[in-house]
């Protein structure tokens, strides 16, 4: 029977064989699961650094766009604020321009003599005077006799036959168009060569 000591020291033996060596090859098998372990790790981060790269590079996508589209809207308000501002008389002046039309009416039917005439005379300063006003607004009579017939600014309401004019011509202007500035505020209404 073997005494307690060898079976001690076999046990010693024994432990030794089966722990790793310090600079053998029974160490490498003990760290590649480690570097397996942190490579598997690396490539994970990796990844989760590209799609954060991803998503940021989208955000910034997204921020650009944003930006562009506001510049937009700011430029197209600015834009229709103008608009406004250069056209915020145009109901008024709409309904001034047949006060226009009656003082021509008027002008053409005063009576002759010597109290006619100074009536005639009031009234003209008077239609001068609104005219100016109407002016200073933008407002301007559209020239018509002569001219192509154009539907944007013409309203025609007859075809004539006319010598002296070809054909498509406006020839007689029945009532006066006006311009606002460079907006129809009123289309004449013409007669039409044929």
């Amino acid at each position: 029977m073997k005494d307690e000591q060898t079976i001690q020291g076999e046990e010693q033996q024994l432990n030794t064989e089966e722990t790793p060596e310090v600079n053998g090859t029974a160490q490498d098998t003990a760290t590649e699961p480690m570097n397996e372990a942190a490579s598997i790790e690396a490539e994970e981060e990796n990844g989760e650094v590209a799609r954060l790269r991803a998503e940021l590079e989208e955000q910034q996508q997204r921020l650009l766009r944003v930006q562009a589209d506001y510049d937009n809207f700011r430029r197209r308000t600015q834009k229709e604020k103008e608009e406004l501002a250069k056209y915020a008389s145009m109901k008024l002046v709409t309904e001034l321009v047949p006060v226009v039309d009656n003082f021509e009416r008027a002008l053409a039917t005063a009576p002759q003599g010597t109290d006619g005439d100074s009536f005639t005379k009031g009234v003209g300063m008077i239609f001068r005077q609104l005219e100016g006003v109407l002016t200073a607004e933008g407002v301007t009579a559209m020239e018509t006799i002569g001219k192509p017939f154009n539907p944007e600014f013409h309203q025609a309401i007859m075809q004539v036959e006319s010598d002296e004019y070809e054909e498509g011509i406006v020839v007689e202007e029945v009532q006066k168009g006006y311009m606002l500035k460079d907006k129809v505020l009123r289309p004449a209404m013409v007669k039409v060569s044929m």
